[in-house]
Protein backbone atom coordinates (compact mmCIF):
# COMPACT_ATOMS: atom_id res chain seq x y z
CA UNK A 1 0.00 0.00 0.00
CA UNK A 2 1.16 3.53 -0.67
CA UNK A 3 0.28 4.82 2.78
CA UNK A 4 -0.49 2.41 5.58
CA UNK A 5 -1.84 2.99 9.07
CA UNK A 6 0.83 3.05 11.74
CA UNK A 7 1.18 0.01 13.93
CA UNK A 8 2.54 0.05 17.46
CA UNK A 9 1.90 3.68 18.37
CA UNK A 10 1.75 4.46 22.07
CA UNK A 11 -1.77 4.43 23.56
CA UNK A 12 -3.20 7.94 23.37
CA UNK A 13 -0.44 9.05 20.96
CA UNK A 14 -1.39 10.49 17.58
CA UNK A 15 -1.30 7.70 15.06
CA UNK A 16 -0.58 9.17 11.63
CA UNK A 17 -0.46 7.11 8.49
CA UNK A 18 2.93 5.93 7.35
CA UNK A 19 4.43 6.95 4.02
CA UNK A 20 6.89 4.18 3.23
CA UNK A 21 9.37 4.94 0.45
CA UNK A 22 12.35 3.29 -1.14
CA UNK A 23 15.19 4.39 -3.37
CA UNK A 24 12.92 3.95 -6.40
CA UNK A 25 10.81 6.88 -5.10
CA UNK A 26 13.65 9.40 -5.34
CA UNK A 27 13.16 11.86 -8.20
CA UNK A 28 16.74 12.25 -9.36
CA UNK A 29 16.02 15.01 -11.89
CA UNK A 30 13.03 17.17 -10.98
CA UNK A 31 11.16 18.87 -13.80
CA UNK A 32 12.54 22.21 -14.92
CA UNK A 33 11.11 25.59 -14.05
CA UNK A 34 9.44 25.83 -17.45
CA UNK A 35 6.88 23.22 -16.36
CA UNK A 36 6.76 22.97 -12.55
CA UNK A 37 3.17 21.69 -12.59
CA UNK A 38 3.86 18.53 -14.57
CA UNK A 39 3.56 15.08 -13.00
CA UNK A 40 3.75 15.55 -9.22
CA UNK A 41 5.34 12.61 -7.40
CA UNK A 42 3.53 10.28 -5.00
CA UNK A 43 5.04 12.32 -2.12
CA UNK A 44 3.76 15.60 -3.61
CA UNK A 45 0.27 14.19 -4.18
CA UNK A 46 -0.09 12.80 -0.64
CA UNK A 47 1.41 15.90 1.04
CA UNK A 48 -0.62 18.47 -0.92
CA UNK A 49 -3.86 16.50 -0.67
CA UNK A 50 -3.47 16.21 3.11
CA UNK A 51 -2.46 19.86 3.42
CA UNK A 52 -5.48 21.06 1.38
CA UNK A 53 -7.79 18.81 3.40
CA UNK A 54 -6.56 20.38 6.67
CA UNK A 55 -7.02 23.87 5.18
CA UNK A 56 -10.62 23.03 4.27
CA UNK A 57 -11.18 21.69 7.80
CA UNK A 58 -10.03 24.97 9.36
CA UNK A 59 -6.94 23.60 11.12
CA UNK A 60 -4.71 26.52 10.12
CA UNK A 61 -4.62 29.90 11.82
CA UNK A 62 -5.74 31.57 8.59
CA UNK A 63 -6.86 30.71 5.05
CA UNK A 64 -3.98 31.10 2.64
CA UNK A 65 -4.95 32.39 -0.80
CA UNK A 66 -2.68 33.60 -3.59
CA UNK A 67 -0.11 36.02 -2.14
CA UNK A 68 0.84 39.30 -3.86
CA UNK A 69 4.42 38.82 -5.07
CA UNK A 70 6.92 41.11 -6.80
CA UNK A 71 10.62 41.01 -7.66
CA UNK A 72 12.40 44.07 -6.27
CA UNK A 73 14.32 46.03 -8.91
CA UNK A 74 18.06 45.51 -8.57
CA UNK A 75 20.82 43.00 -9.27
CA UNK A 76 20.00 40.58 -6.41
CA UNK A 77 16.39 40.06 -7.60
CA UNK A 78 14.86 39.66 -4.15
CA UNK A 79 11.32 38.24 -4.19
CA UNK A 80 8.93 40.18 -1.93
CA UNK A 81 5.68 38.56 -0.84
CA UNK A 82 2.87 40.11 1.18
CA UNK A 83 1.61 37.81 3.97
CA UNK A 84 -0.21 40.06 6.46
CA UNK A 85 -2.10 37.24 8.16
CA UNK A 86 1.05 35.35 9.14
CA UNK A 87 2.46 38.29 11.06
CA UNK A 88 -0.90 39.05 12.71
CA UNK A 89 -2.05 35.53 13.56
CA UNK A 90 1.00 33.32 14.06
CA UNK A 91 2.00 32.15 17.53
CA UNK A 92 4.52 34.63 19.03
CA UNK A 93 8.07 33.22 18.81
CA UNK A 94 9.41 31.74 22.04
CA UNK A 95 12.01 33.81 23.88
CA UNK A 96 15.49 32.40 23.28
CA UNK A 97 18.26 33.30 25.72
CA UNK A 98 21.22 31.40 24.32
CA UNK A 99 22.39 29.11 21.52
CA UNK A 100 22.18 26.20 23.96
CA UNK A 101 18.76 26.70 25.56
CA UNK A 102 17.49 23.31 26.78
CA UNK A 103 14.08 21.97 25.74
CA UNK A 104 11.37 23.53 27.97
CA UNK A 105 8.40 21.19 28.47
CA UNK A 106 6.36 24.14 29.81
CA UNK A 107 6.61 26.12 26.56
CA UNK A 108 4.72 25.30 23.36
CA UNK A 109 6.25 22.26 21.67
CA UNK A 110 5.29 19.69 19.07
CA UNK A 111 4.08 17.08 21.56
CA UNK A 112 1.03 19.40 21.75
CA UNK A 113 0.05 19.16 18.10
CA UNK A 114 -3.52 18.01 17.52
CA UNK A 115 -3.60 14.58 15.83
CA UNK A 116 -5.33 16.11 12.79
CA UNK A 117 -2.33 18.42 12.24
CA UNK A 118 -0.16 15.38 11.43
CA UNK A 119 -0.20 14.35 7.77
CA UNK A 120 1.95 11.19 7.79
CA UNK A 121 5.16 9.63 9.07
CA UNK A 122 7.97 9.31 6.52
CA UNK A 123 9.85 6.01 6.71
CA UNK A 124 12.37 4.58 4.26
CA UNK A 125 12.50 0.84 3.60
CA UNK A 126 15.57 -0.52 1.85
CA UNK A 127 18.83 1.10 0.63
CA UNK A 128 21.02 3.04 0.13
CA UNK A 129 22.72 2.47 3.48
CA UNK A 130 20.90 2.42 6.81
CA UNK A 131 17.64 4.41 6.70
CA UNK A 132 17.41 7.80 8.44
CA UNK A 133 15.18 8.15 11.47
CA UNK A 134 11.50 8.50 10.52
CA UNK A 135 10.13 12.04 10.37
CA UNK A 136 6.60 13.16 11.18
CA UNK A 137 5.21 15.54 8.56
CA UNK A 138 2.78 18.06 10.10
CA UNK A 139 1.13 21.20 8.81
CA UNK A 140 2.70 24.51 9.73
CA UNK A 141 -0.43 26.20 11.10
CA UNK A 142 0.93 29.65 10.09
CA UNK A 143 1.99 28.85 6.54
CA UNK A 144 4.24 30.89 4.27
CA UNK A 145 3.09 29.04 1.15
CA UNK A 146 0.78 26.26 0.02
CA UNK A 147 2.25 22.97 1.23
CA UNK A 148 4.35 24.51 4.06
CA UNK A 149 5.00 21.63 6.49
CA UNK A 150 7.09 20.82 9.54
CA UNK A 151 9.46 17.83 9.49
CA UNK A 152 9.72 16.45 13.02
CA UNK A 153 11.97 13.75 14.46
CA UNK A 154 10.00 11.80 17.08
CA UNK A 155 8.56 14.71 19.18
CA UNK A 156 8.41 12.58 22.36
CA UNK A 157 12.24 12.63 22.44
CA UNK A 158 11.99 16.37 23.30
CA UNK A 159 15.14 17.39 21.47
CA UNK A 160 16.04 21.08 21.50
CA UNK A 161 16.41 23.02 18.23
CA UNK A 162 19.96 21.88 17.42
CA UNK A 163 20.44 20.22 14.04
CA UNK A 164 21.29 16.50 14.03
CA UNK A 165 22.63 14.54 11.07
CA UNK A 166 19.85 11.87 11.14
CA UNK A 167 17.12 14.55 11.09
CA UNK A 168 18.84 16.50 8.32
CA UNK A 169 19.33 13.37 6.24
CA UNK A 170 15.64 12.49 6.55
CA UNK A 171 14.75 16.01 5.40
CA UNK A 172 17.17 15.83 2.44
CA UNK A 173 15.60 12.52 1.41
CA UNK A 174 12.20 14.23 1.57
CA UNK A 175 13.53 16.88 -0.83
CA UNK A 176 14.41 14.13 -3.31
CA UNK A 177 10.92 12.60 -2.99
CA UNK A 178 9.36 15.71 -4.55
CA UNK A 179 9.21 16.21 -8.31
CA UNK A 180 8.60 19.96 -7.94
CA UNK A 181 11.71 22.07 -8.68
CA UNK A 182 10.83 24.48 -5.86
CA UNK A 183 10.25 22.06 -2.96
CA UNK A 184 12.91 23.11 -0.46
CA UNK A 185 13.73 22.08 3.08
CA UNK A 186 15.35 24.26 5.70
CA UNK A 187 16.27 24.83 9.32
CA UNK A 188 16.40 27.91 11.55
CA UNK A 189 18.71 27.56 14.54
CA UNK A 190 18.33 29.16 17.97
CA UNK A 191 19.27 32.82 17.62
CA UNK A 192 18.70 32.46 13.87
CA UNK A 193 14.94 32.89 13.69
CA UNK A 194 13.73 29.62 15.24
CA UNK A 195 10.39 30.30 16.93
CA UNK A 196 10.03 26.95 18.79
CA UNK A 197 12.86 25.28 20.73
CA UNK A 198 11.92 21.71 19.71
CA UNK A 199 13.80 20.05 16.87
CA UNK A 200 12.05 20.71 13.56
CA UNK A 201 12.82 21.49 9.95
CA UNK A 202 10.60 23.14 7.35
CA UNK A 203 9.47 21.86 3.98
CA UNK A 204 7.83 24.24 1.52
CA UNK A 205 7.02 24.74 -2.11
CA UNK A 206 8.41 28.07 -3.35
CA UNK A 207 7.12 28.68 -6.84
CA UNK A 208 10.15 30.59 -8.10
CA UNK A 209 13.72 29.80 -9.02
CA UNK A 210 16.37 31.49 -6.85
CA UNK A 211 19.81 32.65 -8.03
CA UNK A 212 21.47 30.39 -5.44
CA UNK A 213 20.34 27.28 -7.38
CA UNK A 214 22.83 27.76 -10.20
CA UNK A 215 25.40 30.42 -9.34
CA UNK A 216 28.99 29.15 -9.15
CA UNK A 217 30.69 28.94 -5.73
CA UNK A 218 34.28 29.73 -4.79
CA UNK A 219 35.94 26.47 -3.68
CA UNK A 220 37.17 26.49 -0.06
CA UNK A 221 38.04 22.78 0.09
CA UNK A 222 37.16 19.50 -1.61
CA UNK A 223 33.67 19.41 -0.09
CA UNK A 224 32.95 23.07 0.67
CA UNK A 225 32.34 26.22 -1.32
CA UNK A 226 31.43 29.83 -0.63
CA UNK A 227 28.33 30.95 -2.53
CA UNK A 228 27.86 34.70 -2.90
CA UNK A 229 24.65 34.67 -4.95
CA UNK A 230 21.59 36.07 -3.22
CA UNK A 231 21.52 38.54 -0.35
CA UNK A 232 23.88 36.71 2.03
CA UNK A 233 26.99 34.60 1.39
CA UNK A 234 26.56 30.94 2.37
CA UNK A 235 28.76 27.89 2.75
CA UNK A 236 27.77 25.39 0.05
CA UNK A 237 27.69 21.59 0.27
CA UNK A 238 26.54 19.45 -2.66
CA UNK A 239 24.97 16.00 -2.91
CA UNK A 240 24.94 14.71 -6.51
CA UNK A 241 22.60 11.84 -5.57
CA UNK A 242 21.07 9.80 -2.74
CA UNK A 243 24.31 8.05 -1.74
CA UNK A 244 25.87 11.44 -0.85
CA UNK A 245 23.10 12.52 1.54
CA UNK A 246 24.56 10.75 4.57
CA UNK A 247 28.11 12.22 4.36
CA UNK A 248 26.71 15.66 3.43
CA UNK A 249 24.34 15.60 6.43
CA UNK A 250 27.23 14.75 8.75
CA UNK A 251 29.44 17.46 7.24
CA UNK A 252 26.74 20.16 7.53
CA UNK A 253 26.08 19.22 11.17
CA UNK A 254 29.78 19.22 12.03
CA UNK A 255 30.02 22.68 10.52
CA UNK A 256 26.91 23.87 12.38
CA UNK A 257 28.34 22.58 15.67
CA UNK A 258 31.56 24.49 14.96
CA UNK A 259 29.52 27.67 14.45
CA UNK A 260 27.75 27.10 17.75
CA UNK A 261 31.06 26.71 19.58
CA UNK A 262 32.15 30.00 18.00
CA UNK A 263 29.04 31.73 19.36
CA UNK A 264 27.33 31.96 15.98
CA UNK A 265 23.78 31.05 14.95
CA UNK A 266 22.97 29.24 11.71
CA UNK A 267 20.34 28.69 9.06
CA UNK A 268 20.24 25.87 6.49
CA UNK A 269 18.44 25.52 3.15
CA UNK A 270 18.47 22.57 0.75
CA UNK A 271 17.37 23.16 -2.83
CA UNK A 272 17.65 21.42 -6.18
CA UNK A 273 20.59 22.96 -7.96
CA UNK A 274 23.66 22.70 -10.12
CA UNK A 275 27.06 21.40 -9.00
CA UNK A 276 29.15 24.00 -7.12
CA UNK A 277 31.04 25.04 -10.27
CA UNK A 278 27.73 26.09 -11.89
CA UNK A 279 25.58 24.83 -14.76
CA UNK A 280 28.19 24.94 -17.51
CA UNK A 281 30.76 22.83 -15.69
CA UNK A 282 29.31 19.39 -16.45
CA UNK A 283 27.59 17.00 -14.07
CA UNK A 284 23.87 16.83 -13.42
CA UNK A 285 21.82 18.75 -10.91
CA UNK A 286 21.64 17.44 -7.37
CA UNK A 287 20.90 18.93 -3.95
CA UNK A 288 22.66 22.09 -2.87
CA UNK A 289 22.75 22.49 0.92
CA UNK A 290 23.51 26.04 2.09
CA UNK A 291 24.68 26.90 5.59
CA UNK A 292 24.57 30.53 6.71
CA UNK A 293 26.63 31.72 9.69
CA UNK A 294 25.29 34.80 11.47
CA UNK A 295 25.40 36.79 14.64
CA UNK A 296 22.74 35.39 17.00
CA UNK A 297 19.71 37.51 17.80
CA UNK A 298 17.86 36.91 21.05
CA UNK A 299 14.45 38.59 21.15
CA UNK A 300 12.95 40.95 18.57
CA UNK A 301 15.15 43.74 17.28
CA UNK A 302 13.55 47.18 17.47
CA UNK A 303 13.07 48.97 14.19
CA UNK A 304 13.65 45.96 11.92
CA UNK A 305 11.38 45.99 8.85
CA UNK A 306 11.23 42.16 8.93
CA UNK A 307 12.75 39.23 10.81
CA UNK A 308 15.64 37.46 9.10
CA UNK A 309 15.53 33.66 8.88
CA UNK A 310 16.19 31.11 6.15
CA UNK A 311 13.71 32.50 3.59
CA UNK A 312 15.12 36.03 3.80
CA UNK A 313 18.71 34.76 3.56
CA UNK A 314 17.73 32.81 0.45
CA UNK A 315 16.17 35.88 -1.19
CA UNK A 316 12.44 35.47 -0.39
CA UNK A 317 10.98 38.23 1.79
CA UNK A 318 7.59 37.40 3.39
CA UNK A 319 6.50 40.91 4.46
CA UNK A 320 3.93 41.75 7.13
CA UNK A 321 2.34 44.98 5.83
CA UNK A 322 1.16 46.39 2.51
CA UNK A 323 3.06 49.74 2.66
CA UNK A 324 6.33 47.89 3.36
CA UNK A 325 5.61 45.43 0.53
CA UNK A 326 4.81 48.29 -1.85
CA UNK A 327 7.71 50.59 -0.99
CA UNK A 328 10.70 48.53 0.16
CA UNK A 329 13.79 48.79 -2.04
CA UNK A 330 16.57 46.28 -2.59
CA UNK A 331 19.01 48.55 -0.76
CA UNK A 332 16.76 48.72 2.33
CA UNK A 333 16.13 44.96 2.31
CA UNK A 334 19.82 44.10 1.93
CA UNK A 335 20.70 46.47 4.76
CA UNK A 336 18.19 44.73 7.07
CA UNK A 337 19.56 41.29 6.16
CA UNK A 338 23.27 42.09 6.20
CA UNK A 339 23.35 43.61 9.68
CA UNK A 340 23.08 40.00 10.95
CA UNK A 341 26.02 38.73 8.91
CA UNK A 342 29.75 38.48 9.58
CA UNK A 343 32.25 40.98 8.18
CA UNK A 344 34.13 39.62 5.15
CA UNK A 345 37.45 38.87 6.93
CA UNK A 346 35.62 36.97 9.68
CA UNK A 347 33.58 35.02 7.10
CA UNK A 348 36.68 33.99 5.14
CA UNK A 349 38.54 33.01 8.32
CA UNK A 350 35.56 30.87 9.33
CA UNK A 351 35.48 29.29 5.85
CA UNK A 352 39.12 28.26 6.25
CA UNK A 353 38.36 26.72 9.66
CA UNK A 354 35.40 24.77 8.26
CA UNK A 355 37.41 23.51 5.25
CA UNK A 356 40.12 22.18 7.59
CA UNK A 357 37.54 20.67 9.95
CA UNK A 358 35.84 18.78 7.11
CA UNK A 359 39.09 17.39 5.72
CA UNK A 360 39.89 15.64 9.01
Amino acid sequence: ADVTAMAGAEPGEPNPEEFVYGEEDFVLQAVGWGDPDSAPSRFDRVLLAGWSDRMERGLFRYRLGPLPTRVLPGPVRLVAQLNEQRSAKRRPPQPVRSLRDPFDPGAFNFTRLRPAELLFRLRRAGGPGPPPEPLLVAINASPLERGHVLLLPEPARRLPQALTAPALRGALEAALLSAHPGFRVGFNGLGGGASVNHLHLHGLYLDRPLPLEEAAAEPLGPRLGLLRAGPAPAFLFFAPGPAALEPVSRAVCRAAEHLGRAGLACNVLATRGDPPAGPGAGGGRGLRVLLWARRPLFGPKAGEPFAVALCELAGLLPLPAEPLYRDITEVQALSAIRQHLLPEPELLHLGGELARLLER
